[in-house]
């Protein structure tokens, strides 16, 4: 059987939107703080300013299960060789590990969009930062309330 190419671009597409630092992330230390998790973020996208606005984050006001979380980032940005997004990182506030995933993008992509599930124990906030190409860090951030923990710490 001969994979094509649309085949074969779906298959990286799904590859590079895997959350691989959940999957690589280590244990975490309990007691996160504020400043653990700016230091996670800056660890992730440098000294770059963060802009307020020009990404959308979509989560449930209220999980009733914190295990399955449905989590969309969506970015503006046309996608182009010189201007995409390259990167969305996802963030929660009250987790142990505040880096909850990061994504690779591409400017063969159509569209700046991840979609995912979560796993969140209690209520908090989380932060999405699009990484543009030309360095313009945008953010979006949403409460979000919890009836059943997911996570057992």
């Amino acid at each position: 059987m001969r994979l094509g190419r649309r085949h074969a671009m779906r298959g990286t597409v799904a590859l590079l939107a895997l959350p691989w630092t959940a999957v690589l992330a280590g244990t975490a230390e309990a007691g996160m703080t504020e400043a653990d998790l700016m230091a996670a973020i800056r660890e992730r996208i440098g000294d770059a300013p963060i802009i307020d606005g020009g990404v959308e984050l979509r989560l449930p006001g209220t999980a009733e299960n914190g295990a399955q979380v449905p989590l969309i980032v969506i970015a503006d940005s046309p996608m182009t060789v010189t201007d995409y997004v390259a990167a969305i990182h996802l963030f929660a506030t009250r987790n142990p590990t505040p880096g909850i995933a990061s994504f690779h993008l591409s400017p063969a992509l159509a569209r700046a969009e991840v979609q995912t599930r979560i796993r969140i124990a209690e209520e908090q906030t989380v932060i999405a930062l699009a990484v543009h190409a030309d360095g313009q860090v945008r953010r979006a951030v949403v409460s979000l309330k919890v009836t059943t923990g997911g996570c057992l710490a």
